[in-house]
């Protein structure tokens, strides 16, 4: 059973969850949850106790020293923050942790308990994978919801993937369970830039955050990082000529489907973003 410590009722709260390993490409899905709680400042209310869940020879402890300089021991764990985001109508809870090793129904059935306590109503669960997409374009984000007002206003369908699934998909379905409403954003990173950060994955899915709370999200640097490695792709895509025939080949295909990023809906969406952003920066 997690512990959680006292705090005020919380708002309408939605919960926002992503877990680093096989749902985490690129760490994605992992740094939306990582900005949300520096910009947010979210505070840590309760974490799970790792013993059951996770195999420490997969995910070893770290030692290090604290702020004293005495030495201590890091546990691989999975925790909770409550935020409250500035002209939101509803407080976060931010949920980050590792996939666990072990025990998935129980890790998930404590994690939706202690959710529960919280007053929880709308569960967001986050996920990026490797996939066939040139990185000079949008990043698609793909979306499903259990709620059909949800699933009608952000204009998300049912997922008919069918294979294996992680603790994302695990944790989805036990929201199904419970009857709590639940929406999922996955991210499509290019698989030939696979390793972390992705910076324009975070940013894609920040944006589905976005219209999902109706709630400017400041963004800091992460247009700039975004752009920087972006730059940084290109570069190795003109010193690579293998590389840089297989992104034109991959730009052509994209360019040639019907992609709903490229669609006048989305781009008013994004121009919505964009005002209210700067209605938030000035003032």
């Amino acid at each position: 059973m997690i512990e959680i410590e006292d705090l005020p009722e919380l708002r309408s709260p939605v919960l926002i969850a992503a877990f680093e390993g096989w749902n985490d490409a690129a760490d994605a899905a992992s740094g939306v949850v990582d900005h949300l709680a520096k910009v947010w400042n979210a505070r840590l209310v309760a974490a799970i106790d790792p013993e059951d869940f996770y195999d420490f020879q997969v995910n070893r402890p770290a030692v290090g020293s604290d702020e004293h300089g005495m030495r201590r021991i890091t546990w691989p764990s999975t925790q909770l923050s409550v935020c409250s985001p500035p002209g939101a109508l509803r407080d976060v809870i931010l949920l980050r942790g590792i996939e666990p090793n072990m025990r998935w129904r129980q890790f998930c059935a404590e994690l939706l308990a202690a959710a529960d306590d919280l007053g929880t109503e709308l569960v967001v669960t986050l996920g990026a994978l490797l996939a066939d997409t040139p990185h000079t374009r949008p990043i698609p984000v793909t979306g499903t919801a259990t709620e059909p007002d949800i699933a009608d206003r952000l204009k998300l369908e049912q997922s008919n993937y069918e294979g294996p699934t992680g603790i994302v998909g695990v944790f989805q379905d036990a929201c199904v369970r419970l009857d709590l409403p639940a929406v999922s954003f996955w991210a499509a990173v290019p698989h030939y830039v696979a390793q972390p950060p992705c910076p324009k994955a975070t940013l894609a899915l920040l944006g589905q955050i976005e219209d999902l709370l109706e709630v400017s999200i400041p963004l800091a640097d992460l247009p700039e990082e975004a752009r920087a490695w972006e730059r940084g792709v290109d570069e190795l895509a003109e010193e690579d000529d293998e590389i840089g025939d297989y992104v034109r080949a991959l730009e052509e295909t994209r360019d040639t489907a019907d992609l709903p990023e490229a669609s006048g809906e989305a781009i008013a969406r994004e121009f919505e973003r964009y005002l209210k952003r700067r209605e938030t920066d000035e003032n």
